[in-house]
């Protein structure tokens, strides 16, 4: 047996630990051993890998569990006493700052000497420079067969791969102090709101400096995938109930990926290689501790100790040993997992579309029917089905049902079926109805041709969408997907029909909420039916008489789908025609996830205590959306059942889902957050856009839970004024009644906010307001997401005739806007033109006393008197005004994330008095008929916080 001799440097000596089975190196000074030294990868410049200083190899000690490679697989890559080949180094080597400290001011612990009697000259000379992680023999140095493999892992250790130190551990004699978000106090009376300032970023999650494995700029994700209501989780639940703040994830996962917008493409990890934690599930992340040399990897959620797989460290692709600090989940807070088959229940399902069209003589009158047709024959190529496994189908309803066989060939032909029976829905043929979308083009094609035409002559009135509904389950629940109903009537037949309840009696009084919930339970029942058949269903509705969306967005509500609704729609309006086909388009070619699952995990003594939007809950924790869409938002409640003791705490969200093209798939989105034991950094981290999402969707439940709309009105107002009492009393410190209404600055837009969500049309009191229109709002707000909700909340107001010479026109940042304007007439001016939008809808208010100038380089008309209001398209003219006006215009609707296209109204000052009422509505800080202004909101805030 080999003798090893250990040369100490002056100061260290050797102890043996009976924990580890081996020696341990002790500085006589500090007495810190070499595990305490902070060693962290550093991210950036100079390399990936480890900054660190090595400690001394435990004399001839191993660890009892070894990971190592394939000896045939290293012998191919390197060859048997092969020349050394440069590591993989990922663009920049790794270990080449190994002899520098991974932290400032950080003490460099001395290298021991490792000396075998008779080969001291050869082994000193190797000492001198410590191999680089990624150079080492095995790591793409000279595989020598006089060293076995299984000392990578001794190698692993000797470089304290992603050993950290505690939070406040010493580094150097130096305590890391905590990091405080400033408190700033600001009074709102008097004060105009900075609206600028909701478009700013939320408070930042101030992390503790080794709270992450690599120091990356991409672990704390992008606040349109995930944020949380505060920055800062509070280490108690009293704590929490003290500070009346609310605690929930607000969350976008599959939003949409816009390059234009600069946003950065999800990252993909592809080589099917998961390590995830044995006991709580939770995917490994940036937030891990790597030990034993990083062998073994440490949960930040549970803390159990987890071995790294095999081939975590290898690349498949290239077949060579791969750079771990480069791998994409260790750096990304959001990525994608290809998943492997054992996260799949069946072979991945094609997409599906089952469209069940109305073809009633309302829906054929208004034109929707032949703008359907075309819609969907001018997306054929669009809609995913890039494996041509996508299949399609077509039902049309009026008082019976209509299905079409769609046979293959180049020259079929589509032929009707009709079936009378309502009540036991059957299919009439058990083929060609449901086909394959590349198979059966020529006959799609044909039957979309002239299926306007079928029925043109029809005066059929009627409408059996519930048993349409059920056969479209039956002929597409084996497989799944999505069933696209368009109904321009209430369902008056068959199963689950409607009837007429939209009392105008019952309009501003307590009975009003009874309107905005479902009158039939069918279409609950069903839709659950369908969540577990894996179908979705999407309604879009284009009654100009009541349609009773209460009762039919259930539907989507509960199958992860959504609700669209077009009033008073009529095609031959082009703008009504090109707004549907526009947003019709977008959803049938959007990359839809299929069979998808959420579910969220959180550092222990965190859990989810209530869900909010479009799904169904499978289990206590388990979100269920058959179909995942894009720029869908969902809102999760957290509670605390135990103190927190740590630094920081990690939540997780974890959405299976399978592509439309055919691929399994698991995203991930980790968010860590540190904790916090004082009520006033809970309200210095507050985001109030989450708190805006949450409260607009506390709102909306109160309703559909039986509760008047001055109930929901008051919940917004009421946990507003408890908020800021709190935070008068415990932080500000400006107990009993005050004249000023002090907020903390992040949270200065907040009252704003809820002053624009109790006068929005969902919530705000008032007898005009159809309850097709407020259920309608109670849809959006509860399913936009966070870059859509706040415009929809709090509209955009924009000056055109005086803005600024660049607004409207291109930058390198694309169209520049005019700078926005506080929501108040006071901004509007007799001669004026300005731009009102809520990302819904547009509104281009023209003063009376606008100069002939301006509307004839605008509308191309020679005076005001000659202008129309209501719906319109702008003329493009060849004046600069012109285009500018229409880049402004253009660029609004590119804004949002999601498929709508809002439309554009011109309002004239003096005429049409319903149209200018709804356009001033959105201005929220003035007075109109029973709605307050926003400084008499602020009183009312003020006066509750006093207790008066």
């Amino acid at each position: 047996m080999n003798v090893q001799e250990v040369y100490l440097p002056q100061g260290w000596e050797a102890r043996w630990d009976t924990g580890s089975n081996q020696y341990v190196y002790y500085n006589t000074e500090t007495g810190q051993s070499q595990w305490d030294v902070p060693t962290r990868p550093v991210y950036g410049s100079g390399g990936g890998g480890p900054t660190t200083a090595s400690p001394p190899p435990a004399g001839g000690h191993q660890p009892s569990k070894r990971r190592q490679y394939p000896t045939a697989q290293m012998q191919q890559v390197y060859g048997s006493g092969a020349a050394q080949q440069p590591a993989y180094d990922g663009g920049a080597a790794y270990g080449q700052q190994q002899a520098q400290a991974a932290y400032p001011g950080q003490a460099q612990m001395p290298q021991p000497q490792f000396i075998t009697p008779g080969m001291e000259g050869q082994q000193q000379q190797q000492q001198q420079q410590p191999p680089a992680y990624g150079q080492q023999p095995g790591y793409g140095g000279a595989y020598d067969q006089k060293q076995p493999v299984d000392q990578m892992a001794n190698q692993f250790q000797n470089l304290q791969v992603g050993q950290q130190p505690a939070y406040g551990a010493q580094q150097g004699g130096f305590v890391e102090p905590k990091q405080q978000h400033p408190v700033h106090t600001v009074n709102l009376i008097g004060m105009q709101p900075d609206v600028r300032g909701l478009d700013a970023a939320p408070p930042l999650a101030l992390l503790p400096s080794n709270a992450a494995v690599v120091q990356s700029p991409h672990i704390i994700p992008d606040p349109s995938y995930q944020r949380c209501t505060l920055a800062a989780m509070p280490a108690t639940q009293s704590l929490l109930n003290k500070s009346k703040l609310p605690l929930a994830l607000v969350m976008a996962p599959y939003r949409s990926f816009r390059e234009s917008d600069g946003d950065d493409p999800v990252q993909v990890v592809t080589d099917s290689v998961i390590a995830r934690c044995r006991r709580c599930r939770v995917y490994i992340n940036p937030f891990v501790t790597f030990t034993e040399g990083g062998n073994r990897w440490k949960c930040c959620m549970c803390g159990l100790s987890n071995e790294v797989p095999q081939l975590f460290d290898w690349d498949s692709v290239e077949n060579k040993p791969a750079d771990r600090w480069a791998r994409k989940e260790l750096n990304h807070s959001v990525v994608e997992f290809v998943a492997p088959t054992e996260y799949m229940v069946r072979p991945p399902q094609p997409p599906v579309y089952c469209f069940v069209i109305d073809v009633s003589q309302p829906a054929i009158q208004s034109g929707m029917v032949a703008t359907a047709a075309r819609a969907i024959l001018e997306s054929l190529d669009n809609i995913p089905n890039q494996d041509q496994r996508t299949k399609i189908a077509f039902i049309a309803v009026s008082t019976t049902l209509h299905f079409f066989s769609l046979p293959t060939g180049a020259d079929a032909e589509a032929s009707m079926l009709v079936v009378s029976d309502l009540s036991d829905v059957f299919l009439p043929k058990p083929v060609d109805l449901l086909v394959n979308l590349s198979e059966s083009r020529p006959a799609i094609e044909n039957l979309l041709g002239k299926l306007s035409d079928m029925f043109q002559e029809s005066h059929v009135v009627g409408n059996a969408l519930g048993s349409a509904l059920q056969a479209a389950h039956e002929l597409i629940g084996k497989i799944g997907g999505k069933i696209v109903c368009l109904s321009a009537s209430l369902p008056t037949l068959g199963t689950g029909a409607l009837k007429p309840r939209d009392d105008p009696k019952l309009l501003g009084t307590s009975k009003e909420g009874s309107l905005l919930q479902a009158a039939n339970s069918f279409y609950k029942t069903f839709a659950i039916e369908c969540s577990k058949s894996q179908v979705s269903v999407d309604m879009f509705l284009f009654s100009s008489a009541y349609t009773d969306v209460a009762t039919l967005s259930c539907l989507p509500r509960y199958t992860a789908g959504e609700t669209y609704l077009y009033p008073g729609f009529n095609a031959s309006r082009s703008e009504d025609a090109i707004k549907f086909a526009t947003e019709f388009g977008k959803v049938l070619a959007s990359p839809i996830g299929l069979e998808a699952v959420i579910r969220v995990r959180a550092s222990r003594g965190i859990r989810m205590s209530a869900f909010h939007g479009n799904f169904f809950i499978r289990s206590t924790d388990l979100l269920a959306l058959p179909v995942l869409p894009q720029d869908q938002n969902y809102v999760i409640e957290l509670q605390l059942e135990e103190d927190l003791k740590q630094p920081f705490v990690v939540l997780q969200t974890a959405i299976l889902h399978t592509t439309c093209y055919g691929e399994r798939r698991i995203r991930v989105i980790t968010q860590a957050l540190p904790t916090t034991d004082t009520i006033a950094q809970l309200y210095a981290s507050a985001d109030q856009i989450a708190i805006t999402s949450f409260l607009a969707n506390k709102a909306v439940e109160k309703i559909q839970s039986n509760s008047t709309l001055d109930d929901a009105r008051n919940l917004v107002t009421n946990r507003l004024g408890e908020m800021l009492s709190v935070y008068k009393n415990q932080v500000a410190g400006s107990a009993g009644a005050s004249a000023q209404l002090a907020v903390p600055a992040n949270l200065a837009l907040l009252p704003l906010l809820c002053c624009g969500l109790v006068k929005h049309v969902g919530l705000r009191e008032g007898a005009t307001i159809p309850p097709d229109l407020r259920a309608y709002a109670h849809d959006l707000l509860t399913t936009l997401p966070t870059q859509s909700l706040v415009p929809y909340i709090h509209a955009r107001f924009y000056s055109l005739h005086n803005m600024p010479a660049e607004a409207g026109t291109i930058s390198e940042e694309g169209v520049v806007m005019p700078p926005a304007l506080n929501l108040t007439s006071e901004r509007l001016e007799r001669h004026g033109l300005f731009l009102i939008e809520d990302g819904q809808n547009m509104f281009l208010w023209v003063g009376q006393e606008a100069v002939p100038r301006l509307i004839q380089d605008v509308f191309d008309l020679p005076s005001y008197a000659e202008l129309q209001g209501g719906k319109a398209t702008l003329p493009t003219l060849d004046n600069t005004f012109n285009q500018r006006v229409n880049a402004i215009v253009a660029k609004t609707r590119e804004l949002r994330r999601g498929v709508y296209r809002p439309t554009l109204y011109i309002v004239k000052s003096d005429a049409e008095p319903a149209l200018r009422s709804w356009a001033l509505s959105l201005l929220i800080e003035d007075r109109m008929d029973h709605m307050s202004s926003y400084a008499q909101y602020l009183t009312r805030v003020k006066s509750k916080i006093n207790g008066s």
